[in-house]
This record gives C-alpha cells, structure tokens and sequence, in this order.
C-alpha cells in the first residue's frame, strides 16, 4: 500500500464523531447542525428543469474536456463577474466534477517528487483536500498560519525564503474557509512576485466567491491578476463550483480555469485519471452559470441571517462579519470552555451541532490557529439558524450562572 496515505489525519467530521461518542443529546430540543458546510437552500427549479430535460444525454459518454457550451458558458460567466477579457474555451477552461476532486488532483500534476523536499504552501486553518493531495503527491505541507490582525488573511511574509525555493504549489483559498477572509490586490501582487522567482504553480479555491455581505464581490484571482497587468495568468489556476453559488452540491459541477500551459498539462493528466463530466449535468451547469438572479436571492438568505445571527452571538463570544463566504469564526474563550469542550456541551445540553476550529488547523509554528474558535456554518434556513443562535446564547449564559 501507498505509504503515504498513513501521513494523512482523521477527516474534522471523524473527528467530531469521535468527540461525540457517548453523548445523548438533549431530546426535548430538534438536532440543528451548522457543523458541515453545505448548502440548505433549495436548489432553484430551473436548474432541476434543465438536469431533467437533458436525460436523454445519458446514452452518450462524456469528454473529460467537457463540451464547448459548458466551457463557453463558463468562459462567459468569469468574463461578467470580474471584468476580464474573454478566457479561450479551449484552452484554458476544464469543466470538473465539483472543486473538491480537482483541488485533490491538481498537486499529482504539478508536483516534481523527484526534486528534493518539494514543498504545498497551505493556509492555516484550511480546507483538509489541500493536506491530503500534497502528501499523497509526495510533497510535504508547510502551513500558513492566520493573522487575526488582518482578518485573518494569512500572514505570507512570515514564510522564509528557503521555504519559498521549495514550494512547488501554493493552496490560496479566497474567500477562506473558515474564516471567511478575502486577499486583497496586494496580498496578491506579493504572491505573484513570488511565484514568478521561484516558479511554483498557485492552486486558487474559490468557491466561496458569490456569497458575501457587503455591496463589492470579492476580488478573484483572475480579476487581480488581469488588474496587474498579467494577462496570461501565468502559473495561476483557479477552481470554481456551482455547489455554494447555486445550491446543488449533489450536481458536483465545477470548473478550473486559467494558464493554459498549466490547464494543458493538467488536462493530460485528467484524460487518465479524471470522470469526465455527464452530458445531463452539462446541461443544468449551462443553465446555472448564465443566471445570476437565483444567485442574487441566494445571497440574500445569507445576508438576513448573518445580520440577524452575528449581533446575537457578539453578546456572548467574539465574532464579527466575514469578510464573504458563509461561516461564523467565533473565538469561545470568553465562556471559559476549549473549542471542543464548548462543541460537545452545546451538543449535548442544546443538540445544536458546532465544528470545533482546533479541528480545521494544524499545530505550526508554535501555534494551533484554531484552537478556542469554532465554526458555524449558517447553511440552515433563517429561523433554524435564528433557533441555532438563540440556543447558543442561553447555553452561554448558563455558563455564565454556573461560574
């Protein structure tokens, strides 16, 4: 067997599991998870219309380059979004079964393990595929810790110049999972700087990228790249997903786009290893990435709940707005209890469902930037998250009465 696959850590919901072992929740109260993050809102009909109409696509196989609508499509959509010249379909946009498969893939077709120590840049604390697919490719991670004083945006100059020769991939993930943070034109004109010294490829997650609070959308990797004059995107990637954006995780329909010699290599790749797309799903993708008025919506639900839930729980733990994406990264230490002694209580007294932010991060550099925090996906409807919040608050205050 692949050695390898014994570097790899327990996945954070195994871990919760594990943390929940023994513990009856309280039955008088409906179990409200906002540990998983996945999307709760109903998926738009349209959508659903359009999978179904196009079943007759099932007789045919798939190509793992995707058909040229699909591809045209997409190309179209990251056009209006950021506000960039029109990406060639062919050469520098790959549809894929949903980010997660690709971001996992992607290191196998970069990585050189014949070069000595090669190194995956990751941010910490960070999306576990990224830990995943650079041991498995036979790399090691080196973890970026999060800055607090910059909203949690990772703190890049911290790496040393001998770690920045080794790195052969850089894992950006914008808006962050989970704390929400978005990179800044900045922060990206530092990261291109050095990846054009020392070569490495950046690997840019952004599926995080149409759900946000404020009146500007994130800045996307492309859309920063062609604002600084690099136009061929040279060594940038990005992975995109209709899962958040449109609400069908189960489509499991994303796409990588950019650097074409990048894309061409990891297109050969694929061609050997990666499903190729079905034609039905195609159809619906088609249909999701020229529609932005379902994404509008979409943003709103998550609009009302962050701006009725935060103020809520501001009262008894530190938490403020995201930058974008849909998490609540919340420091606990002010109820007395860790990030998981607070996850198994709350579960057990109040059945409401938190994922512990010690379990998405990594002791590095003398440090666990997760530990005392968790994450709260606000994935649940606005009155089930309103119910989740208001649990929250009197299972705080308890504390509080106890102490």
């Amino acid at each position: 067997m692949n050695p390898n696959l014994d570097k790899l850590h327990p996945y954070p919901f195994e871990k919760l599991r594990e943390l929940f072992a023994g513990v009856t929740p309280n039955a008088a109260l409906a179990p409200i998870s906002l540990g998983i993050g996945e999307p709760k809102h109903p998926t738009p009909p349209f959508i659903e219309k359009a999978l179904m109409h196009a079943v007759a696509g099932l007789s045919n196989y798939p190509s793992t380059v995707g058909g040229e609508p699909l591809r045209a499509a997409i190309a179209g959509w990251l056009e209006r979004r950021y506000g960039i010249p029109p990406l060639d379909p062919a050469t520098m946009i790959l549809p894929v079964n949903g980010s997660r498969e690709a971001l996992f893939a992607i290191a196998h077709a970069v990585i050189d393990a014949n070069r000595p120590d090669p190194l995956v840049l990751c941010p910490n604390p960070f999306y576990q595929i990224y830990e995943g697919a650079a041991y498995l490719a036979g790399a090691t991670p080196y973890f970026v810790n999060s800055d607090p004083a910059r909203n949690f945006a990772p703190d890049y100059s911290a790496v040393p110049d001998d770690v920045w020769a080794r790195v052969q991939l850089l894992y950006v993930c914008s808006p962050g999972n989970p704390t929400g943070a978005v990179l800044t034109l900045e922060d990206w004109r530092e990261l291109f700087a050095l990846s054009d010294r020392h070569g490495f490829v950046i690997a840019a997650d952004e599926c995080y990228s149409e759900i946000y609070t404020g009146a500007n959308p994130p800045l996307g990797a492309l859309e920063a790249a062609h604002q600084l004059g690099r136009h061929a995107y040279t060594n940038l990637i990005v992975f995109s997903s209709l899962s958040k954006r449109s609400n069908v995780p189960g489509m499991r329909s994303g796409f990588v786009a950019g650097d074409a010699a990048v894309m061409k290599k990891f297109l050969l790749y694929r061609t050997y290893c990666g499903g190729a797309m079905s034609p039905v799903v195609q159809a619906a993708s088609i249909a999701a990435w020229g529609d932005e008025a379902h994404v509008q919506d979409n943003r709103n639900l998550y609009k009302e709940k962050f701006h009725l839930i935060t103020p809520l729980l501001r009262e008894v733990m530190d938490v403020e707005l995201p930058d974008a994406g849909f998490y609540l990264w919340a420091d606990v230490r002010r109820t007395g209890l860790s990030d998981t002694e607070f996850a198994r209580r709350l579960y057990a007294e109040y059945n409401v469902t938190v994922l512990p932010g010690s379990y998405l991060a990594r002791d590095a550099h003398g440090t666990n930037p997760g530990r005392n925090r968790i994450r709260m996906a606000l994935v649940a409807g606005v009155d089930e998250g309103l119910e989740a919040a208001n649990r929250i608050v009197q299972f705080c205050q308890s504390l509080r009465a106890t102490h």
